[in-house]
Order: structure tokens, then C-alpha cells, then sequence
């Protein structure tokens, strides 16, 4: 049976509350700063509620903390482990050397083939890539999946939703059952839905209250348990 722990905050400051080299995978979609640009000019709908950095669902994540968040990562993260941060084709250029400069090695970016066209001016969007990282050296469980995954995207779910899909694949090739996968951006909780159905336990964590109700109702559909402990995490006292 897999577990989860949850909670409700700022994820560089959840990351600290967890102990180092504790963490098996890292699948993560930040709100990078970038959106506030195409929400300016009409070519992304993914902040649906309120007007940019005041949107109630979507605090964005300014790149300026980037590196905060890697050292982070890099501290919590075991050795011979993987990290997939999903990001844009601008946001790429910017996490990419602040990763490596945390210690990740990059190995590429995979693509995400929504399979359907979204809106945009110059070559209407259809992909979105996700960047792959290693700590230390961890070998794929199989070296035969593509760099191009296809999987269409979620219409009228919750904003910025990822099908768990998805991160089923990168579960299977960076994991095993068991492992701990964590999210700090959690979103509607379908990393942790992935990671239920695959045997291994979630931690994550969202600025959004709504993030936290949606995730837990999603886990407990799909038989998941929270994790009982003798005393509550730190995180959980920082929740508001």
C-alpha cells in the first residue's frame, strides 16, 4: 500500500523541513515566471483565476529563487537519483545552468507531445518539455522509451493539470516500488496519483489551499493511506 504526507506552504521552505538524502525522485511543474508574459500578450489561459501575480491559485515562482530551490532539492534528494522539472522553452534557458550549478547534471530535455494544439501566435504550442537531471549516476529501467512522450492533455481539469500518465512513465524508468517521489508544487496532485498506482509513497506540498483538498481526495481514491508518524512534521505546524 503506498502513503502520502501533505501539506500546505512554500515549497523552498517545506524542502527544508525534510531530512537530507531522504528522497528516491523529483517530478515538479513549477508556475514559472514566464507565464506572466504570455498571460500578458493572450497566449496561455493556465492562470484562470485573478490577474497575474495576484491569482489565487498561481503565486509565480520568480526565477529569481531557482537556485534556492535546487540547493534545496540537491540537500533532500538521495545519491544515484533522478529530477524532472516540467518548464517552458524560455524558463529551460535560465533552470537549466542554475541546476547544474546546484550540483544536477543535465542530460536532456523530453518532450511532451499534448497532441493537441493550444493557443499562441508564432507556431501555436502543442508540446512542453520536460528537463532531465541526475544526482550522482542512475541507470533508466528502460533504455528503449523515447525522448518524445505522447499523451494528451487534461481539457477543463484543474488548471495546469499534467495527466498521471505522464508521470507513470518517468516513475517507472527513475524508481522502485517503495521509493518516496516528492512534488513541492504538488498542483492537483497527479504526480502523487502516479506514484499511488505505482507502489511507491508521495510527499508534496502547494501554496494553495485547494491544491491540498484536491491531492488528498485524489490519493485516497486510489487507496493511498497518509503516513502515520509518532509526531506531526515540521511542515505540517508551518501550514497556514
Amino acid at each position: 500500500m503506498s502513503h502520502y504526507r501533505l501539506a500546505h506552504g512554500d515549497a523552498v521552505e517545506w524542502l527544508r523541513t525534510l531530512p537530507a538524502a531522504s528522497v528516491d525522485l523529483v517530478i515538479t511543474d513549477p508556475a514559472y515566471e514566464s507565464l506572466e508574459k504570455h498571460r500578458a500578450v493572450g497566449t496561455t489561459t493556465r492562470l484562470k483565476r485573478g490577474k497575474g501575480s495576484t491569482n489565487a491559485w498561481f503565486p509565480i515562482f520568480p526565477n529569481a529563487r531557482f537556485p534556492e530551490l535546487f540547493q534545496g532539492l540537491w540537500r533532500v534528494m538521495k545519491r544515484d537519483s533522478h529530477f524532472y522539472l516540467f518548464c517552458d522553452a524560455e524558463t529551460m534557458f535560465i533552470a537549466r545552468p542554475l541546476a547544474e550549478a546546484a550540483g544536477f547534471r543535465f542530460w536532456k530535455p523530453l518532450v511532451w507531445d499534448k497532441q493537441h494544439i493550444g493557443m499562441g501566435y508564432h507556431y501555436r504550442a502543442r508540446y512542453e518539455f520536460i528537463l532531465f537531471f541526475e544526482k550522482g549516476r542512475r541507470r533508466l529501467s528502460d533504455l528503449g522509451v523515447a525522448d518524445v512522450l505522447s499523451l494528451p492533455r487534461i481539457h477543463r481539469g484543474y488548471p495546469t493539470e499534467k495527466p498521471a500518465g505522464l508521470s507513470e512513465v518517468l516513475i517507472r524508468q527513475s524508481s522502485e516500488p517503495g521509493d518516496v517521489v516528492v512534488d513541492p508544487f504538488m498542483g492537483s496532485g497527479s504526480v502523487g496519483v502516479a506514484a499511488a498506482r505505482l507502489g511507491r509513497d508521495f510527499l508534496g506540498t502547494d501554496i494553495c489551499v485547494e491544491a491540498r483538498v484536491l491531492t488528498e481526495a485524489r490519493l485516497r481514491a486510489e487507496g493511498a493511506r497518509p503516513q502515520e508518524r509518532a509526531e506531526p512534521p515540521r511542515f505540517m505546524l508551518q501550514s497556514g
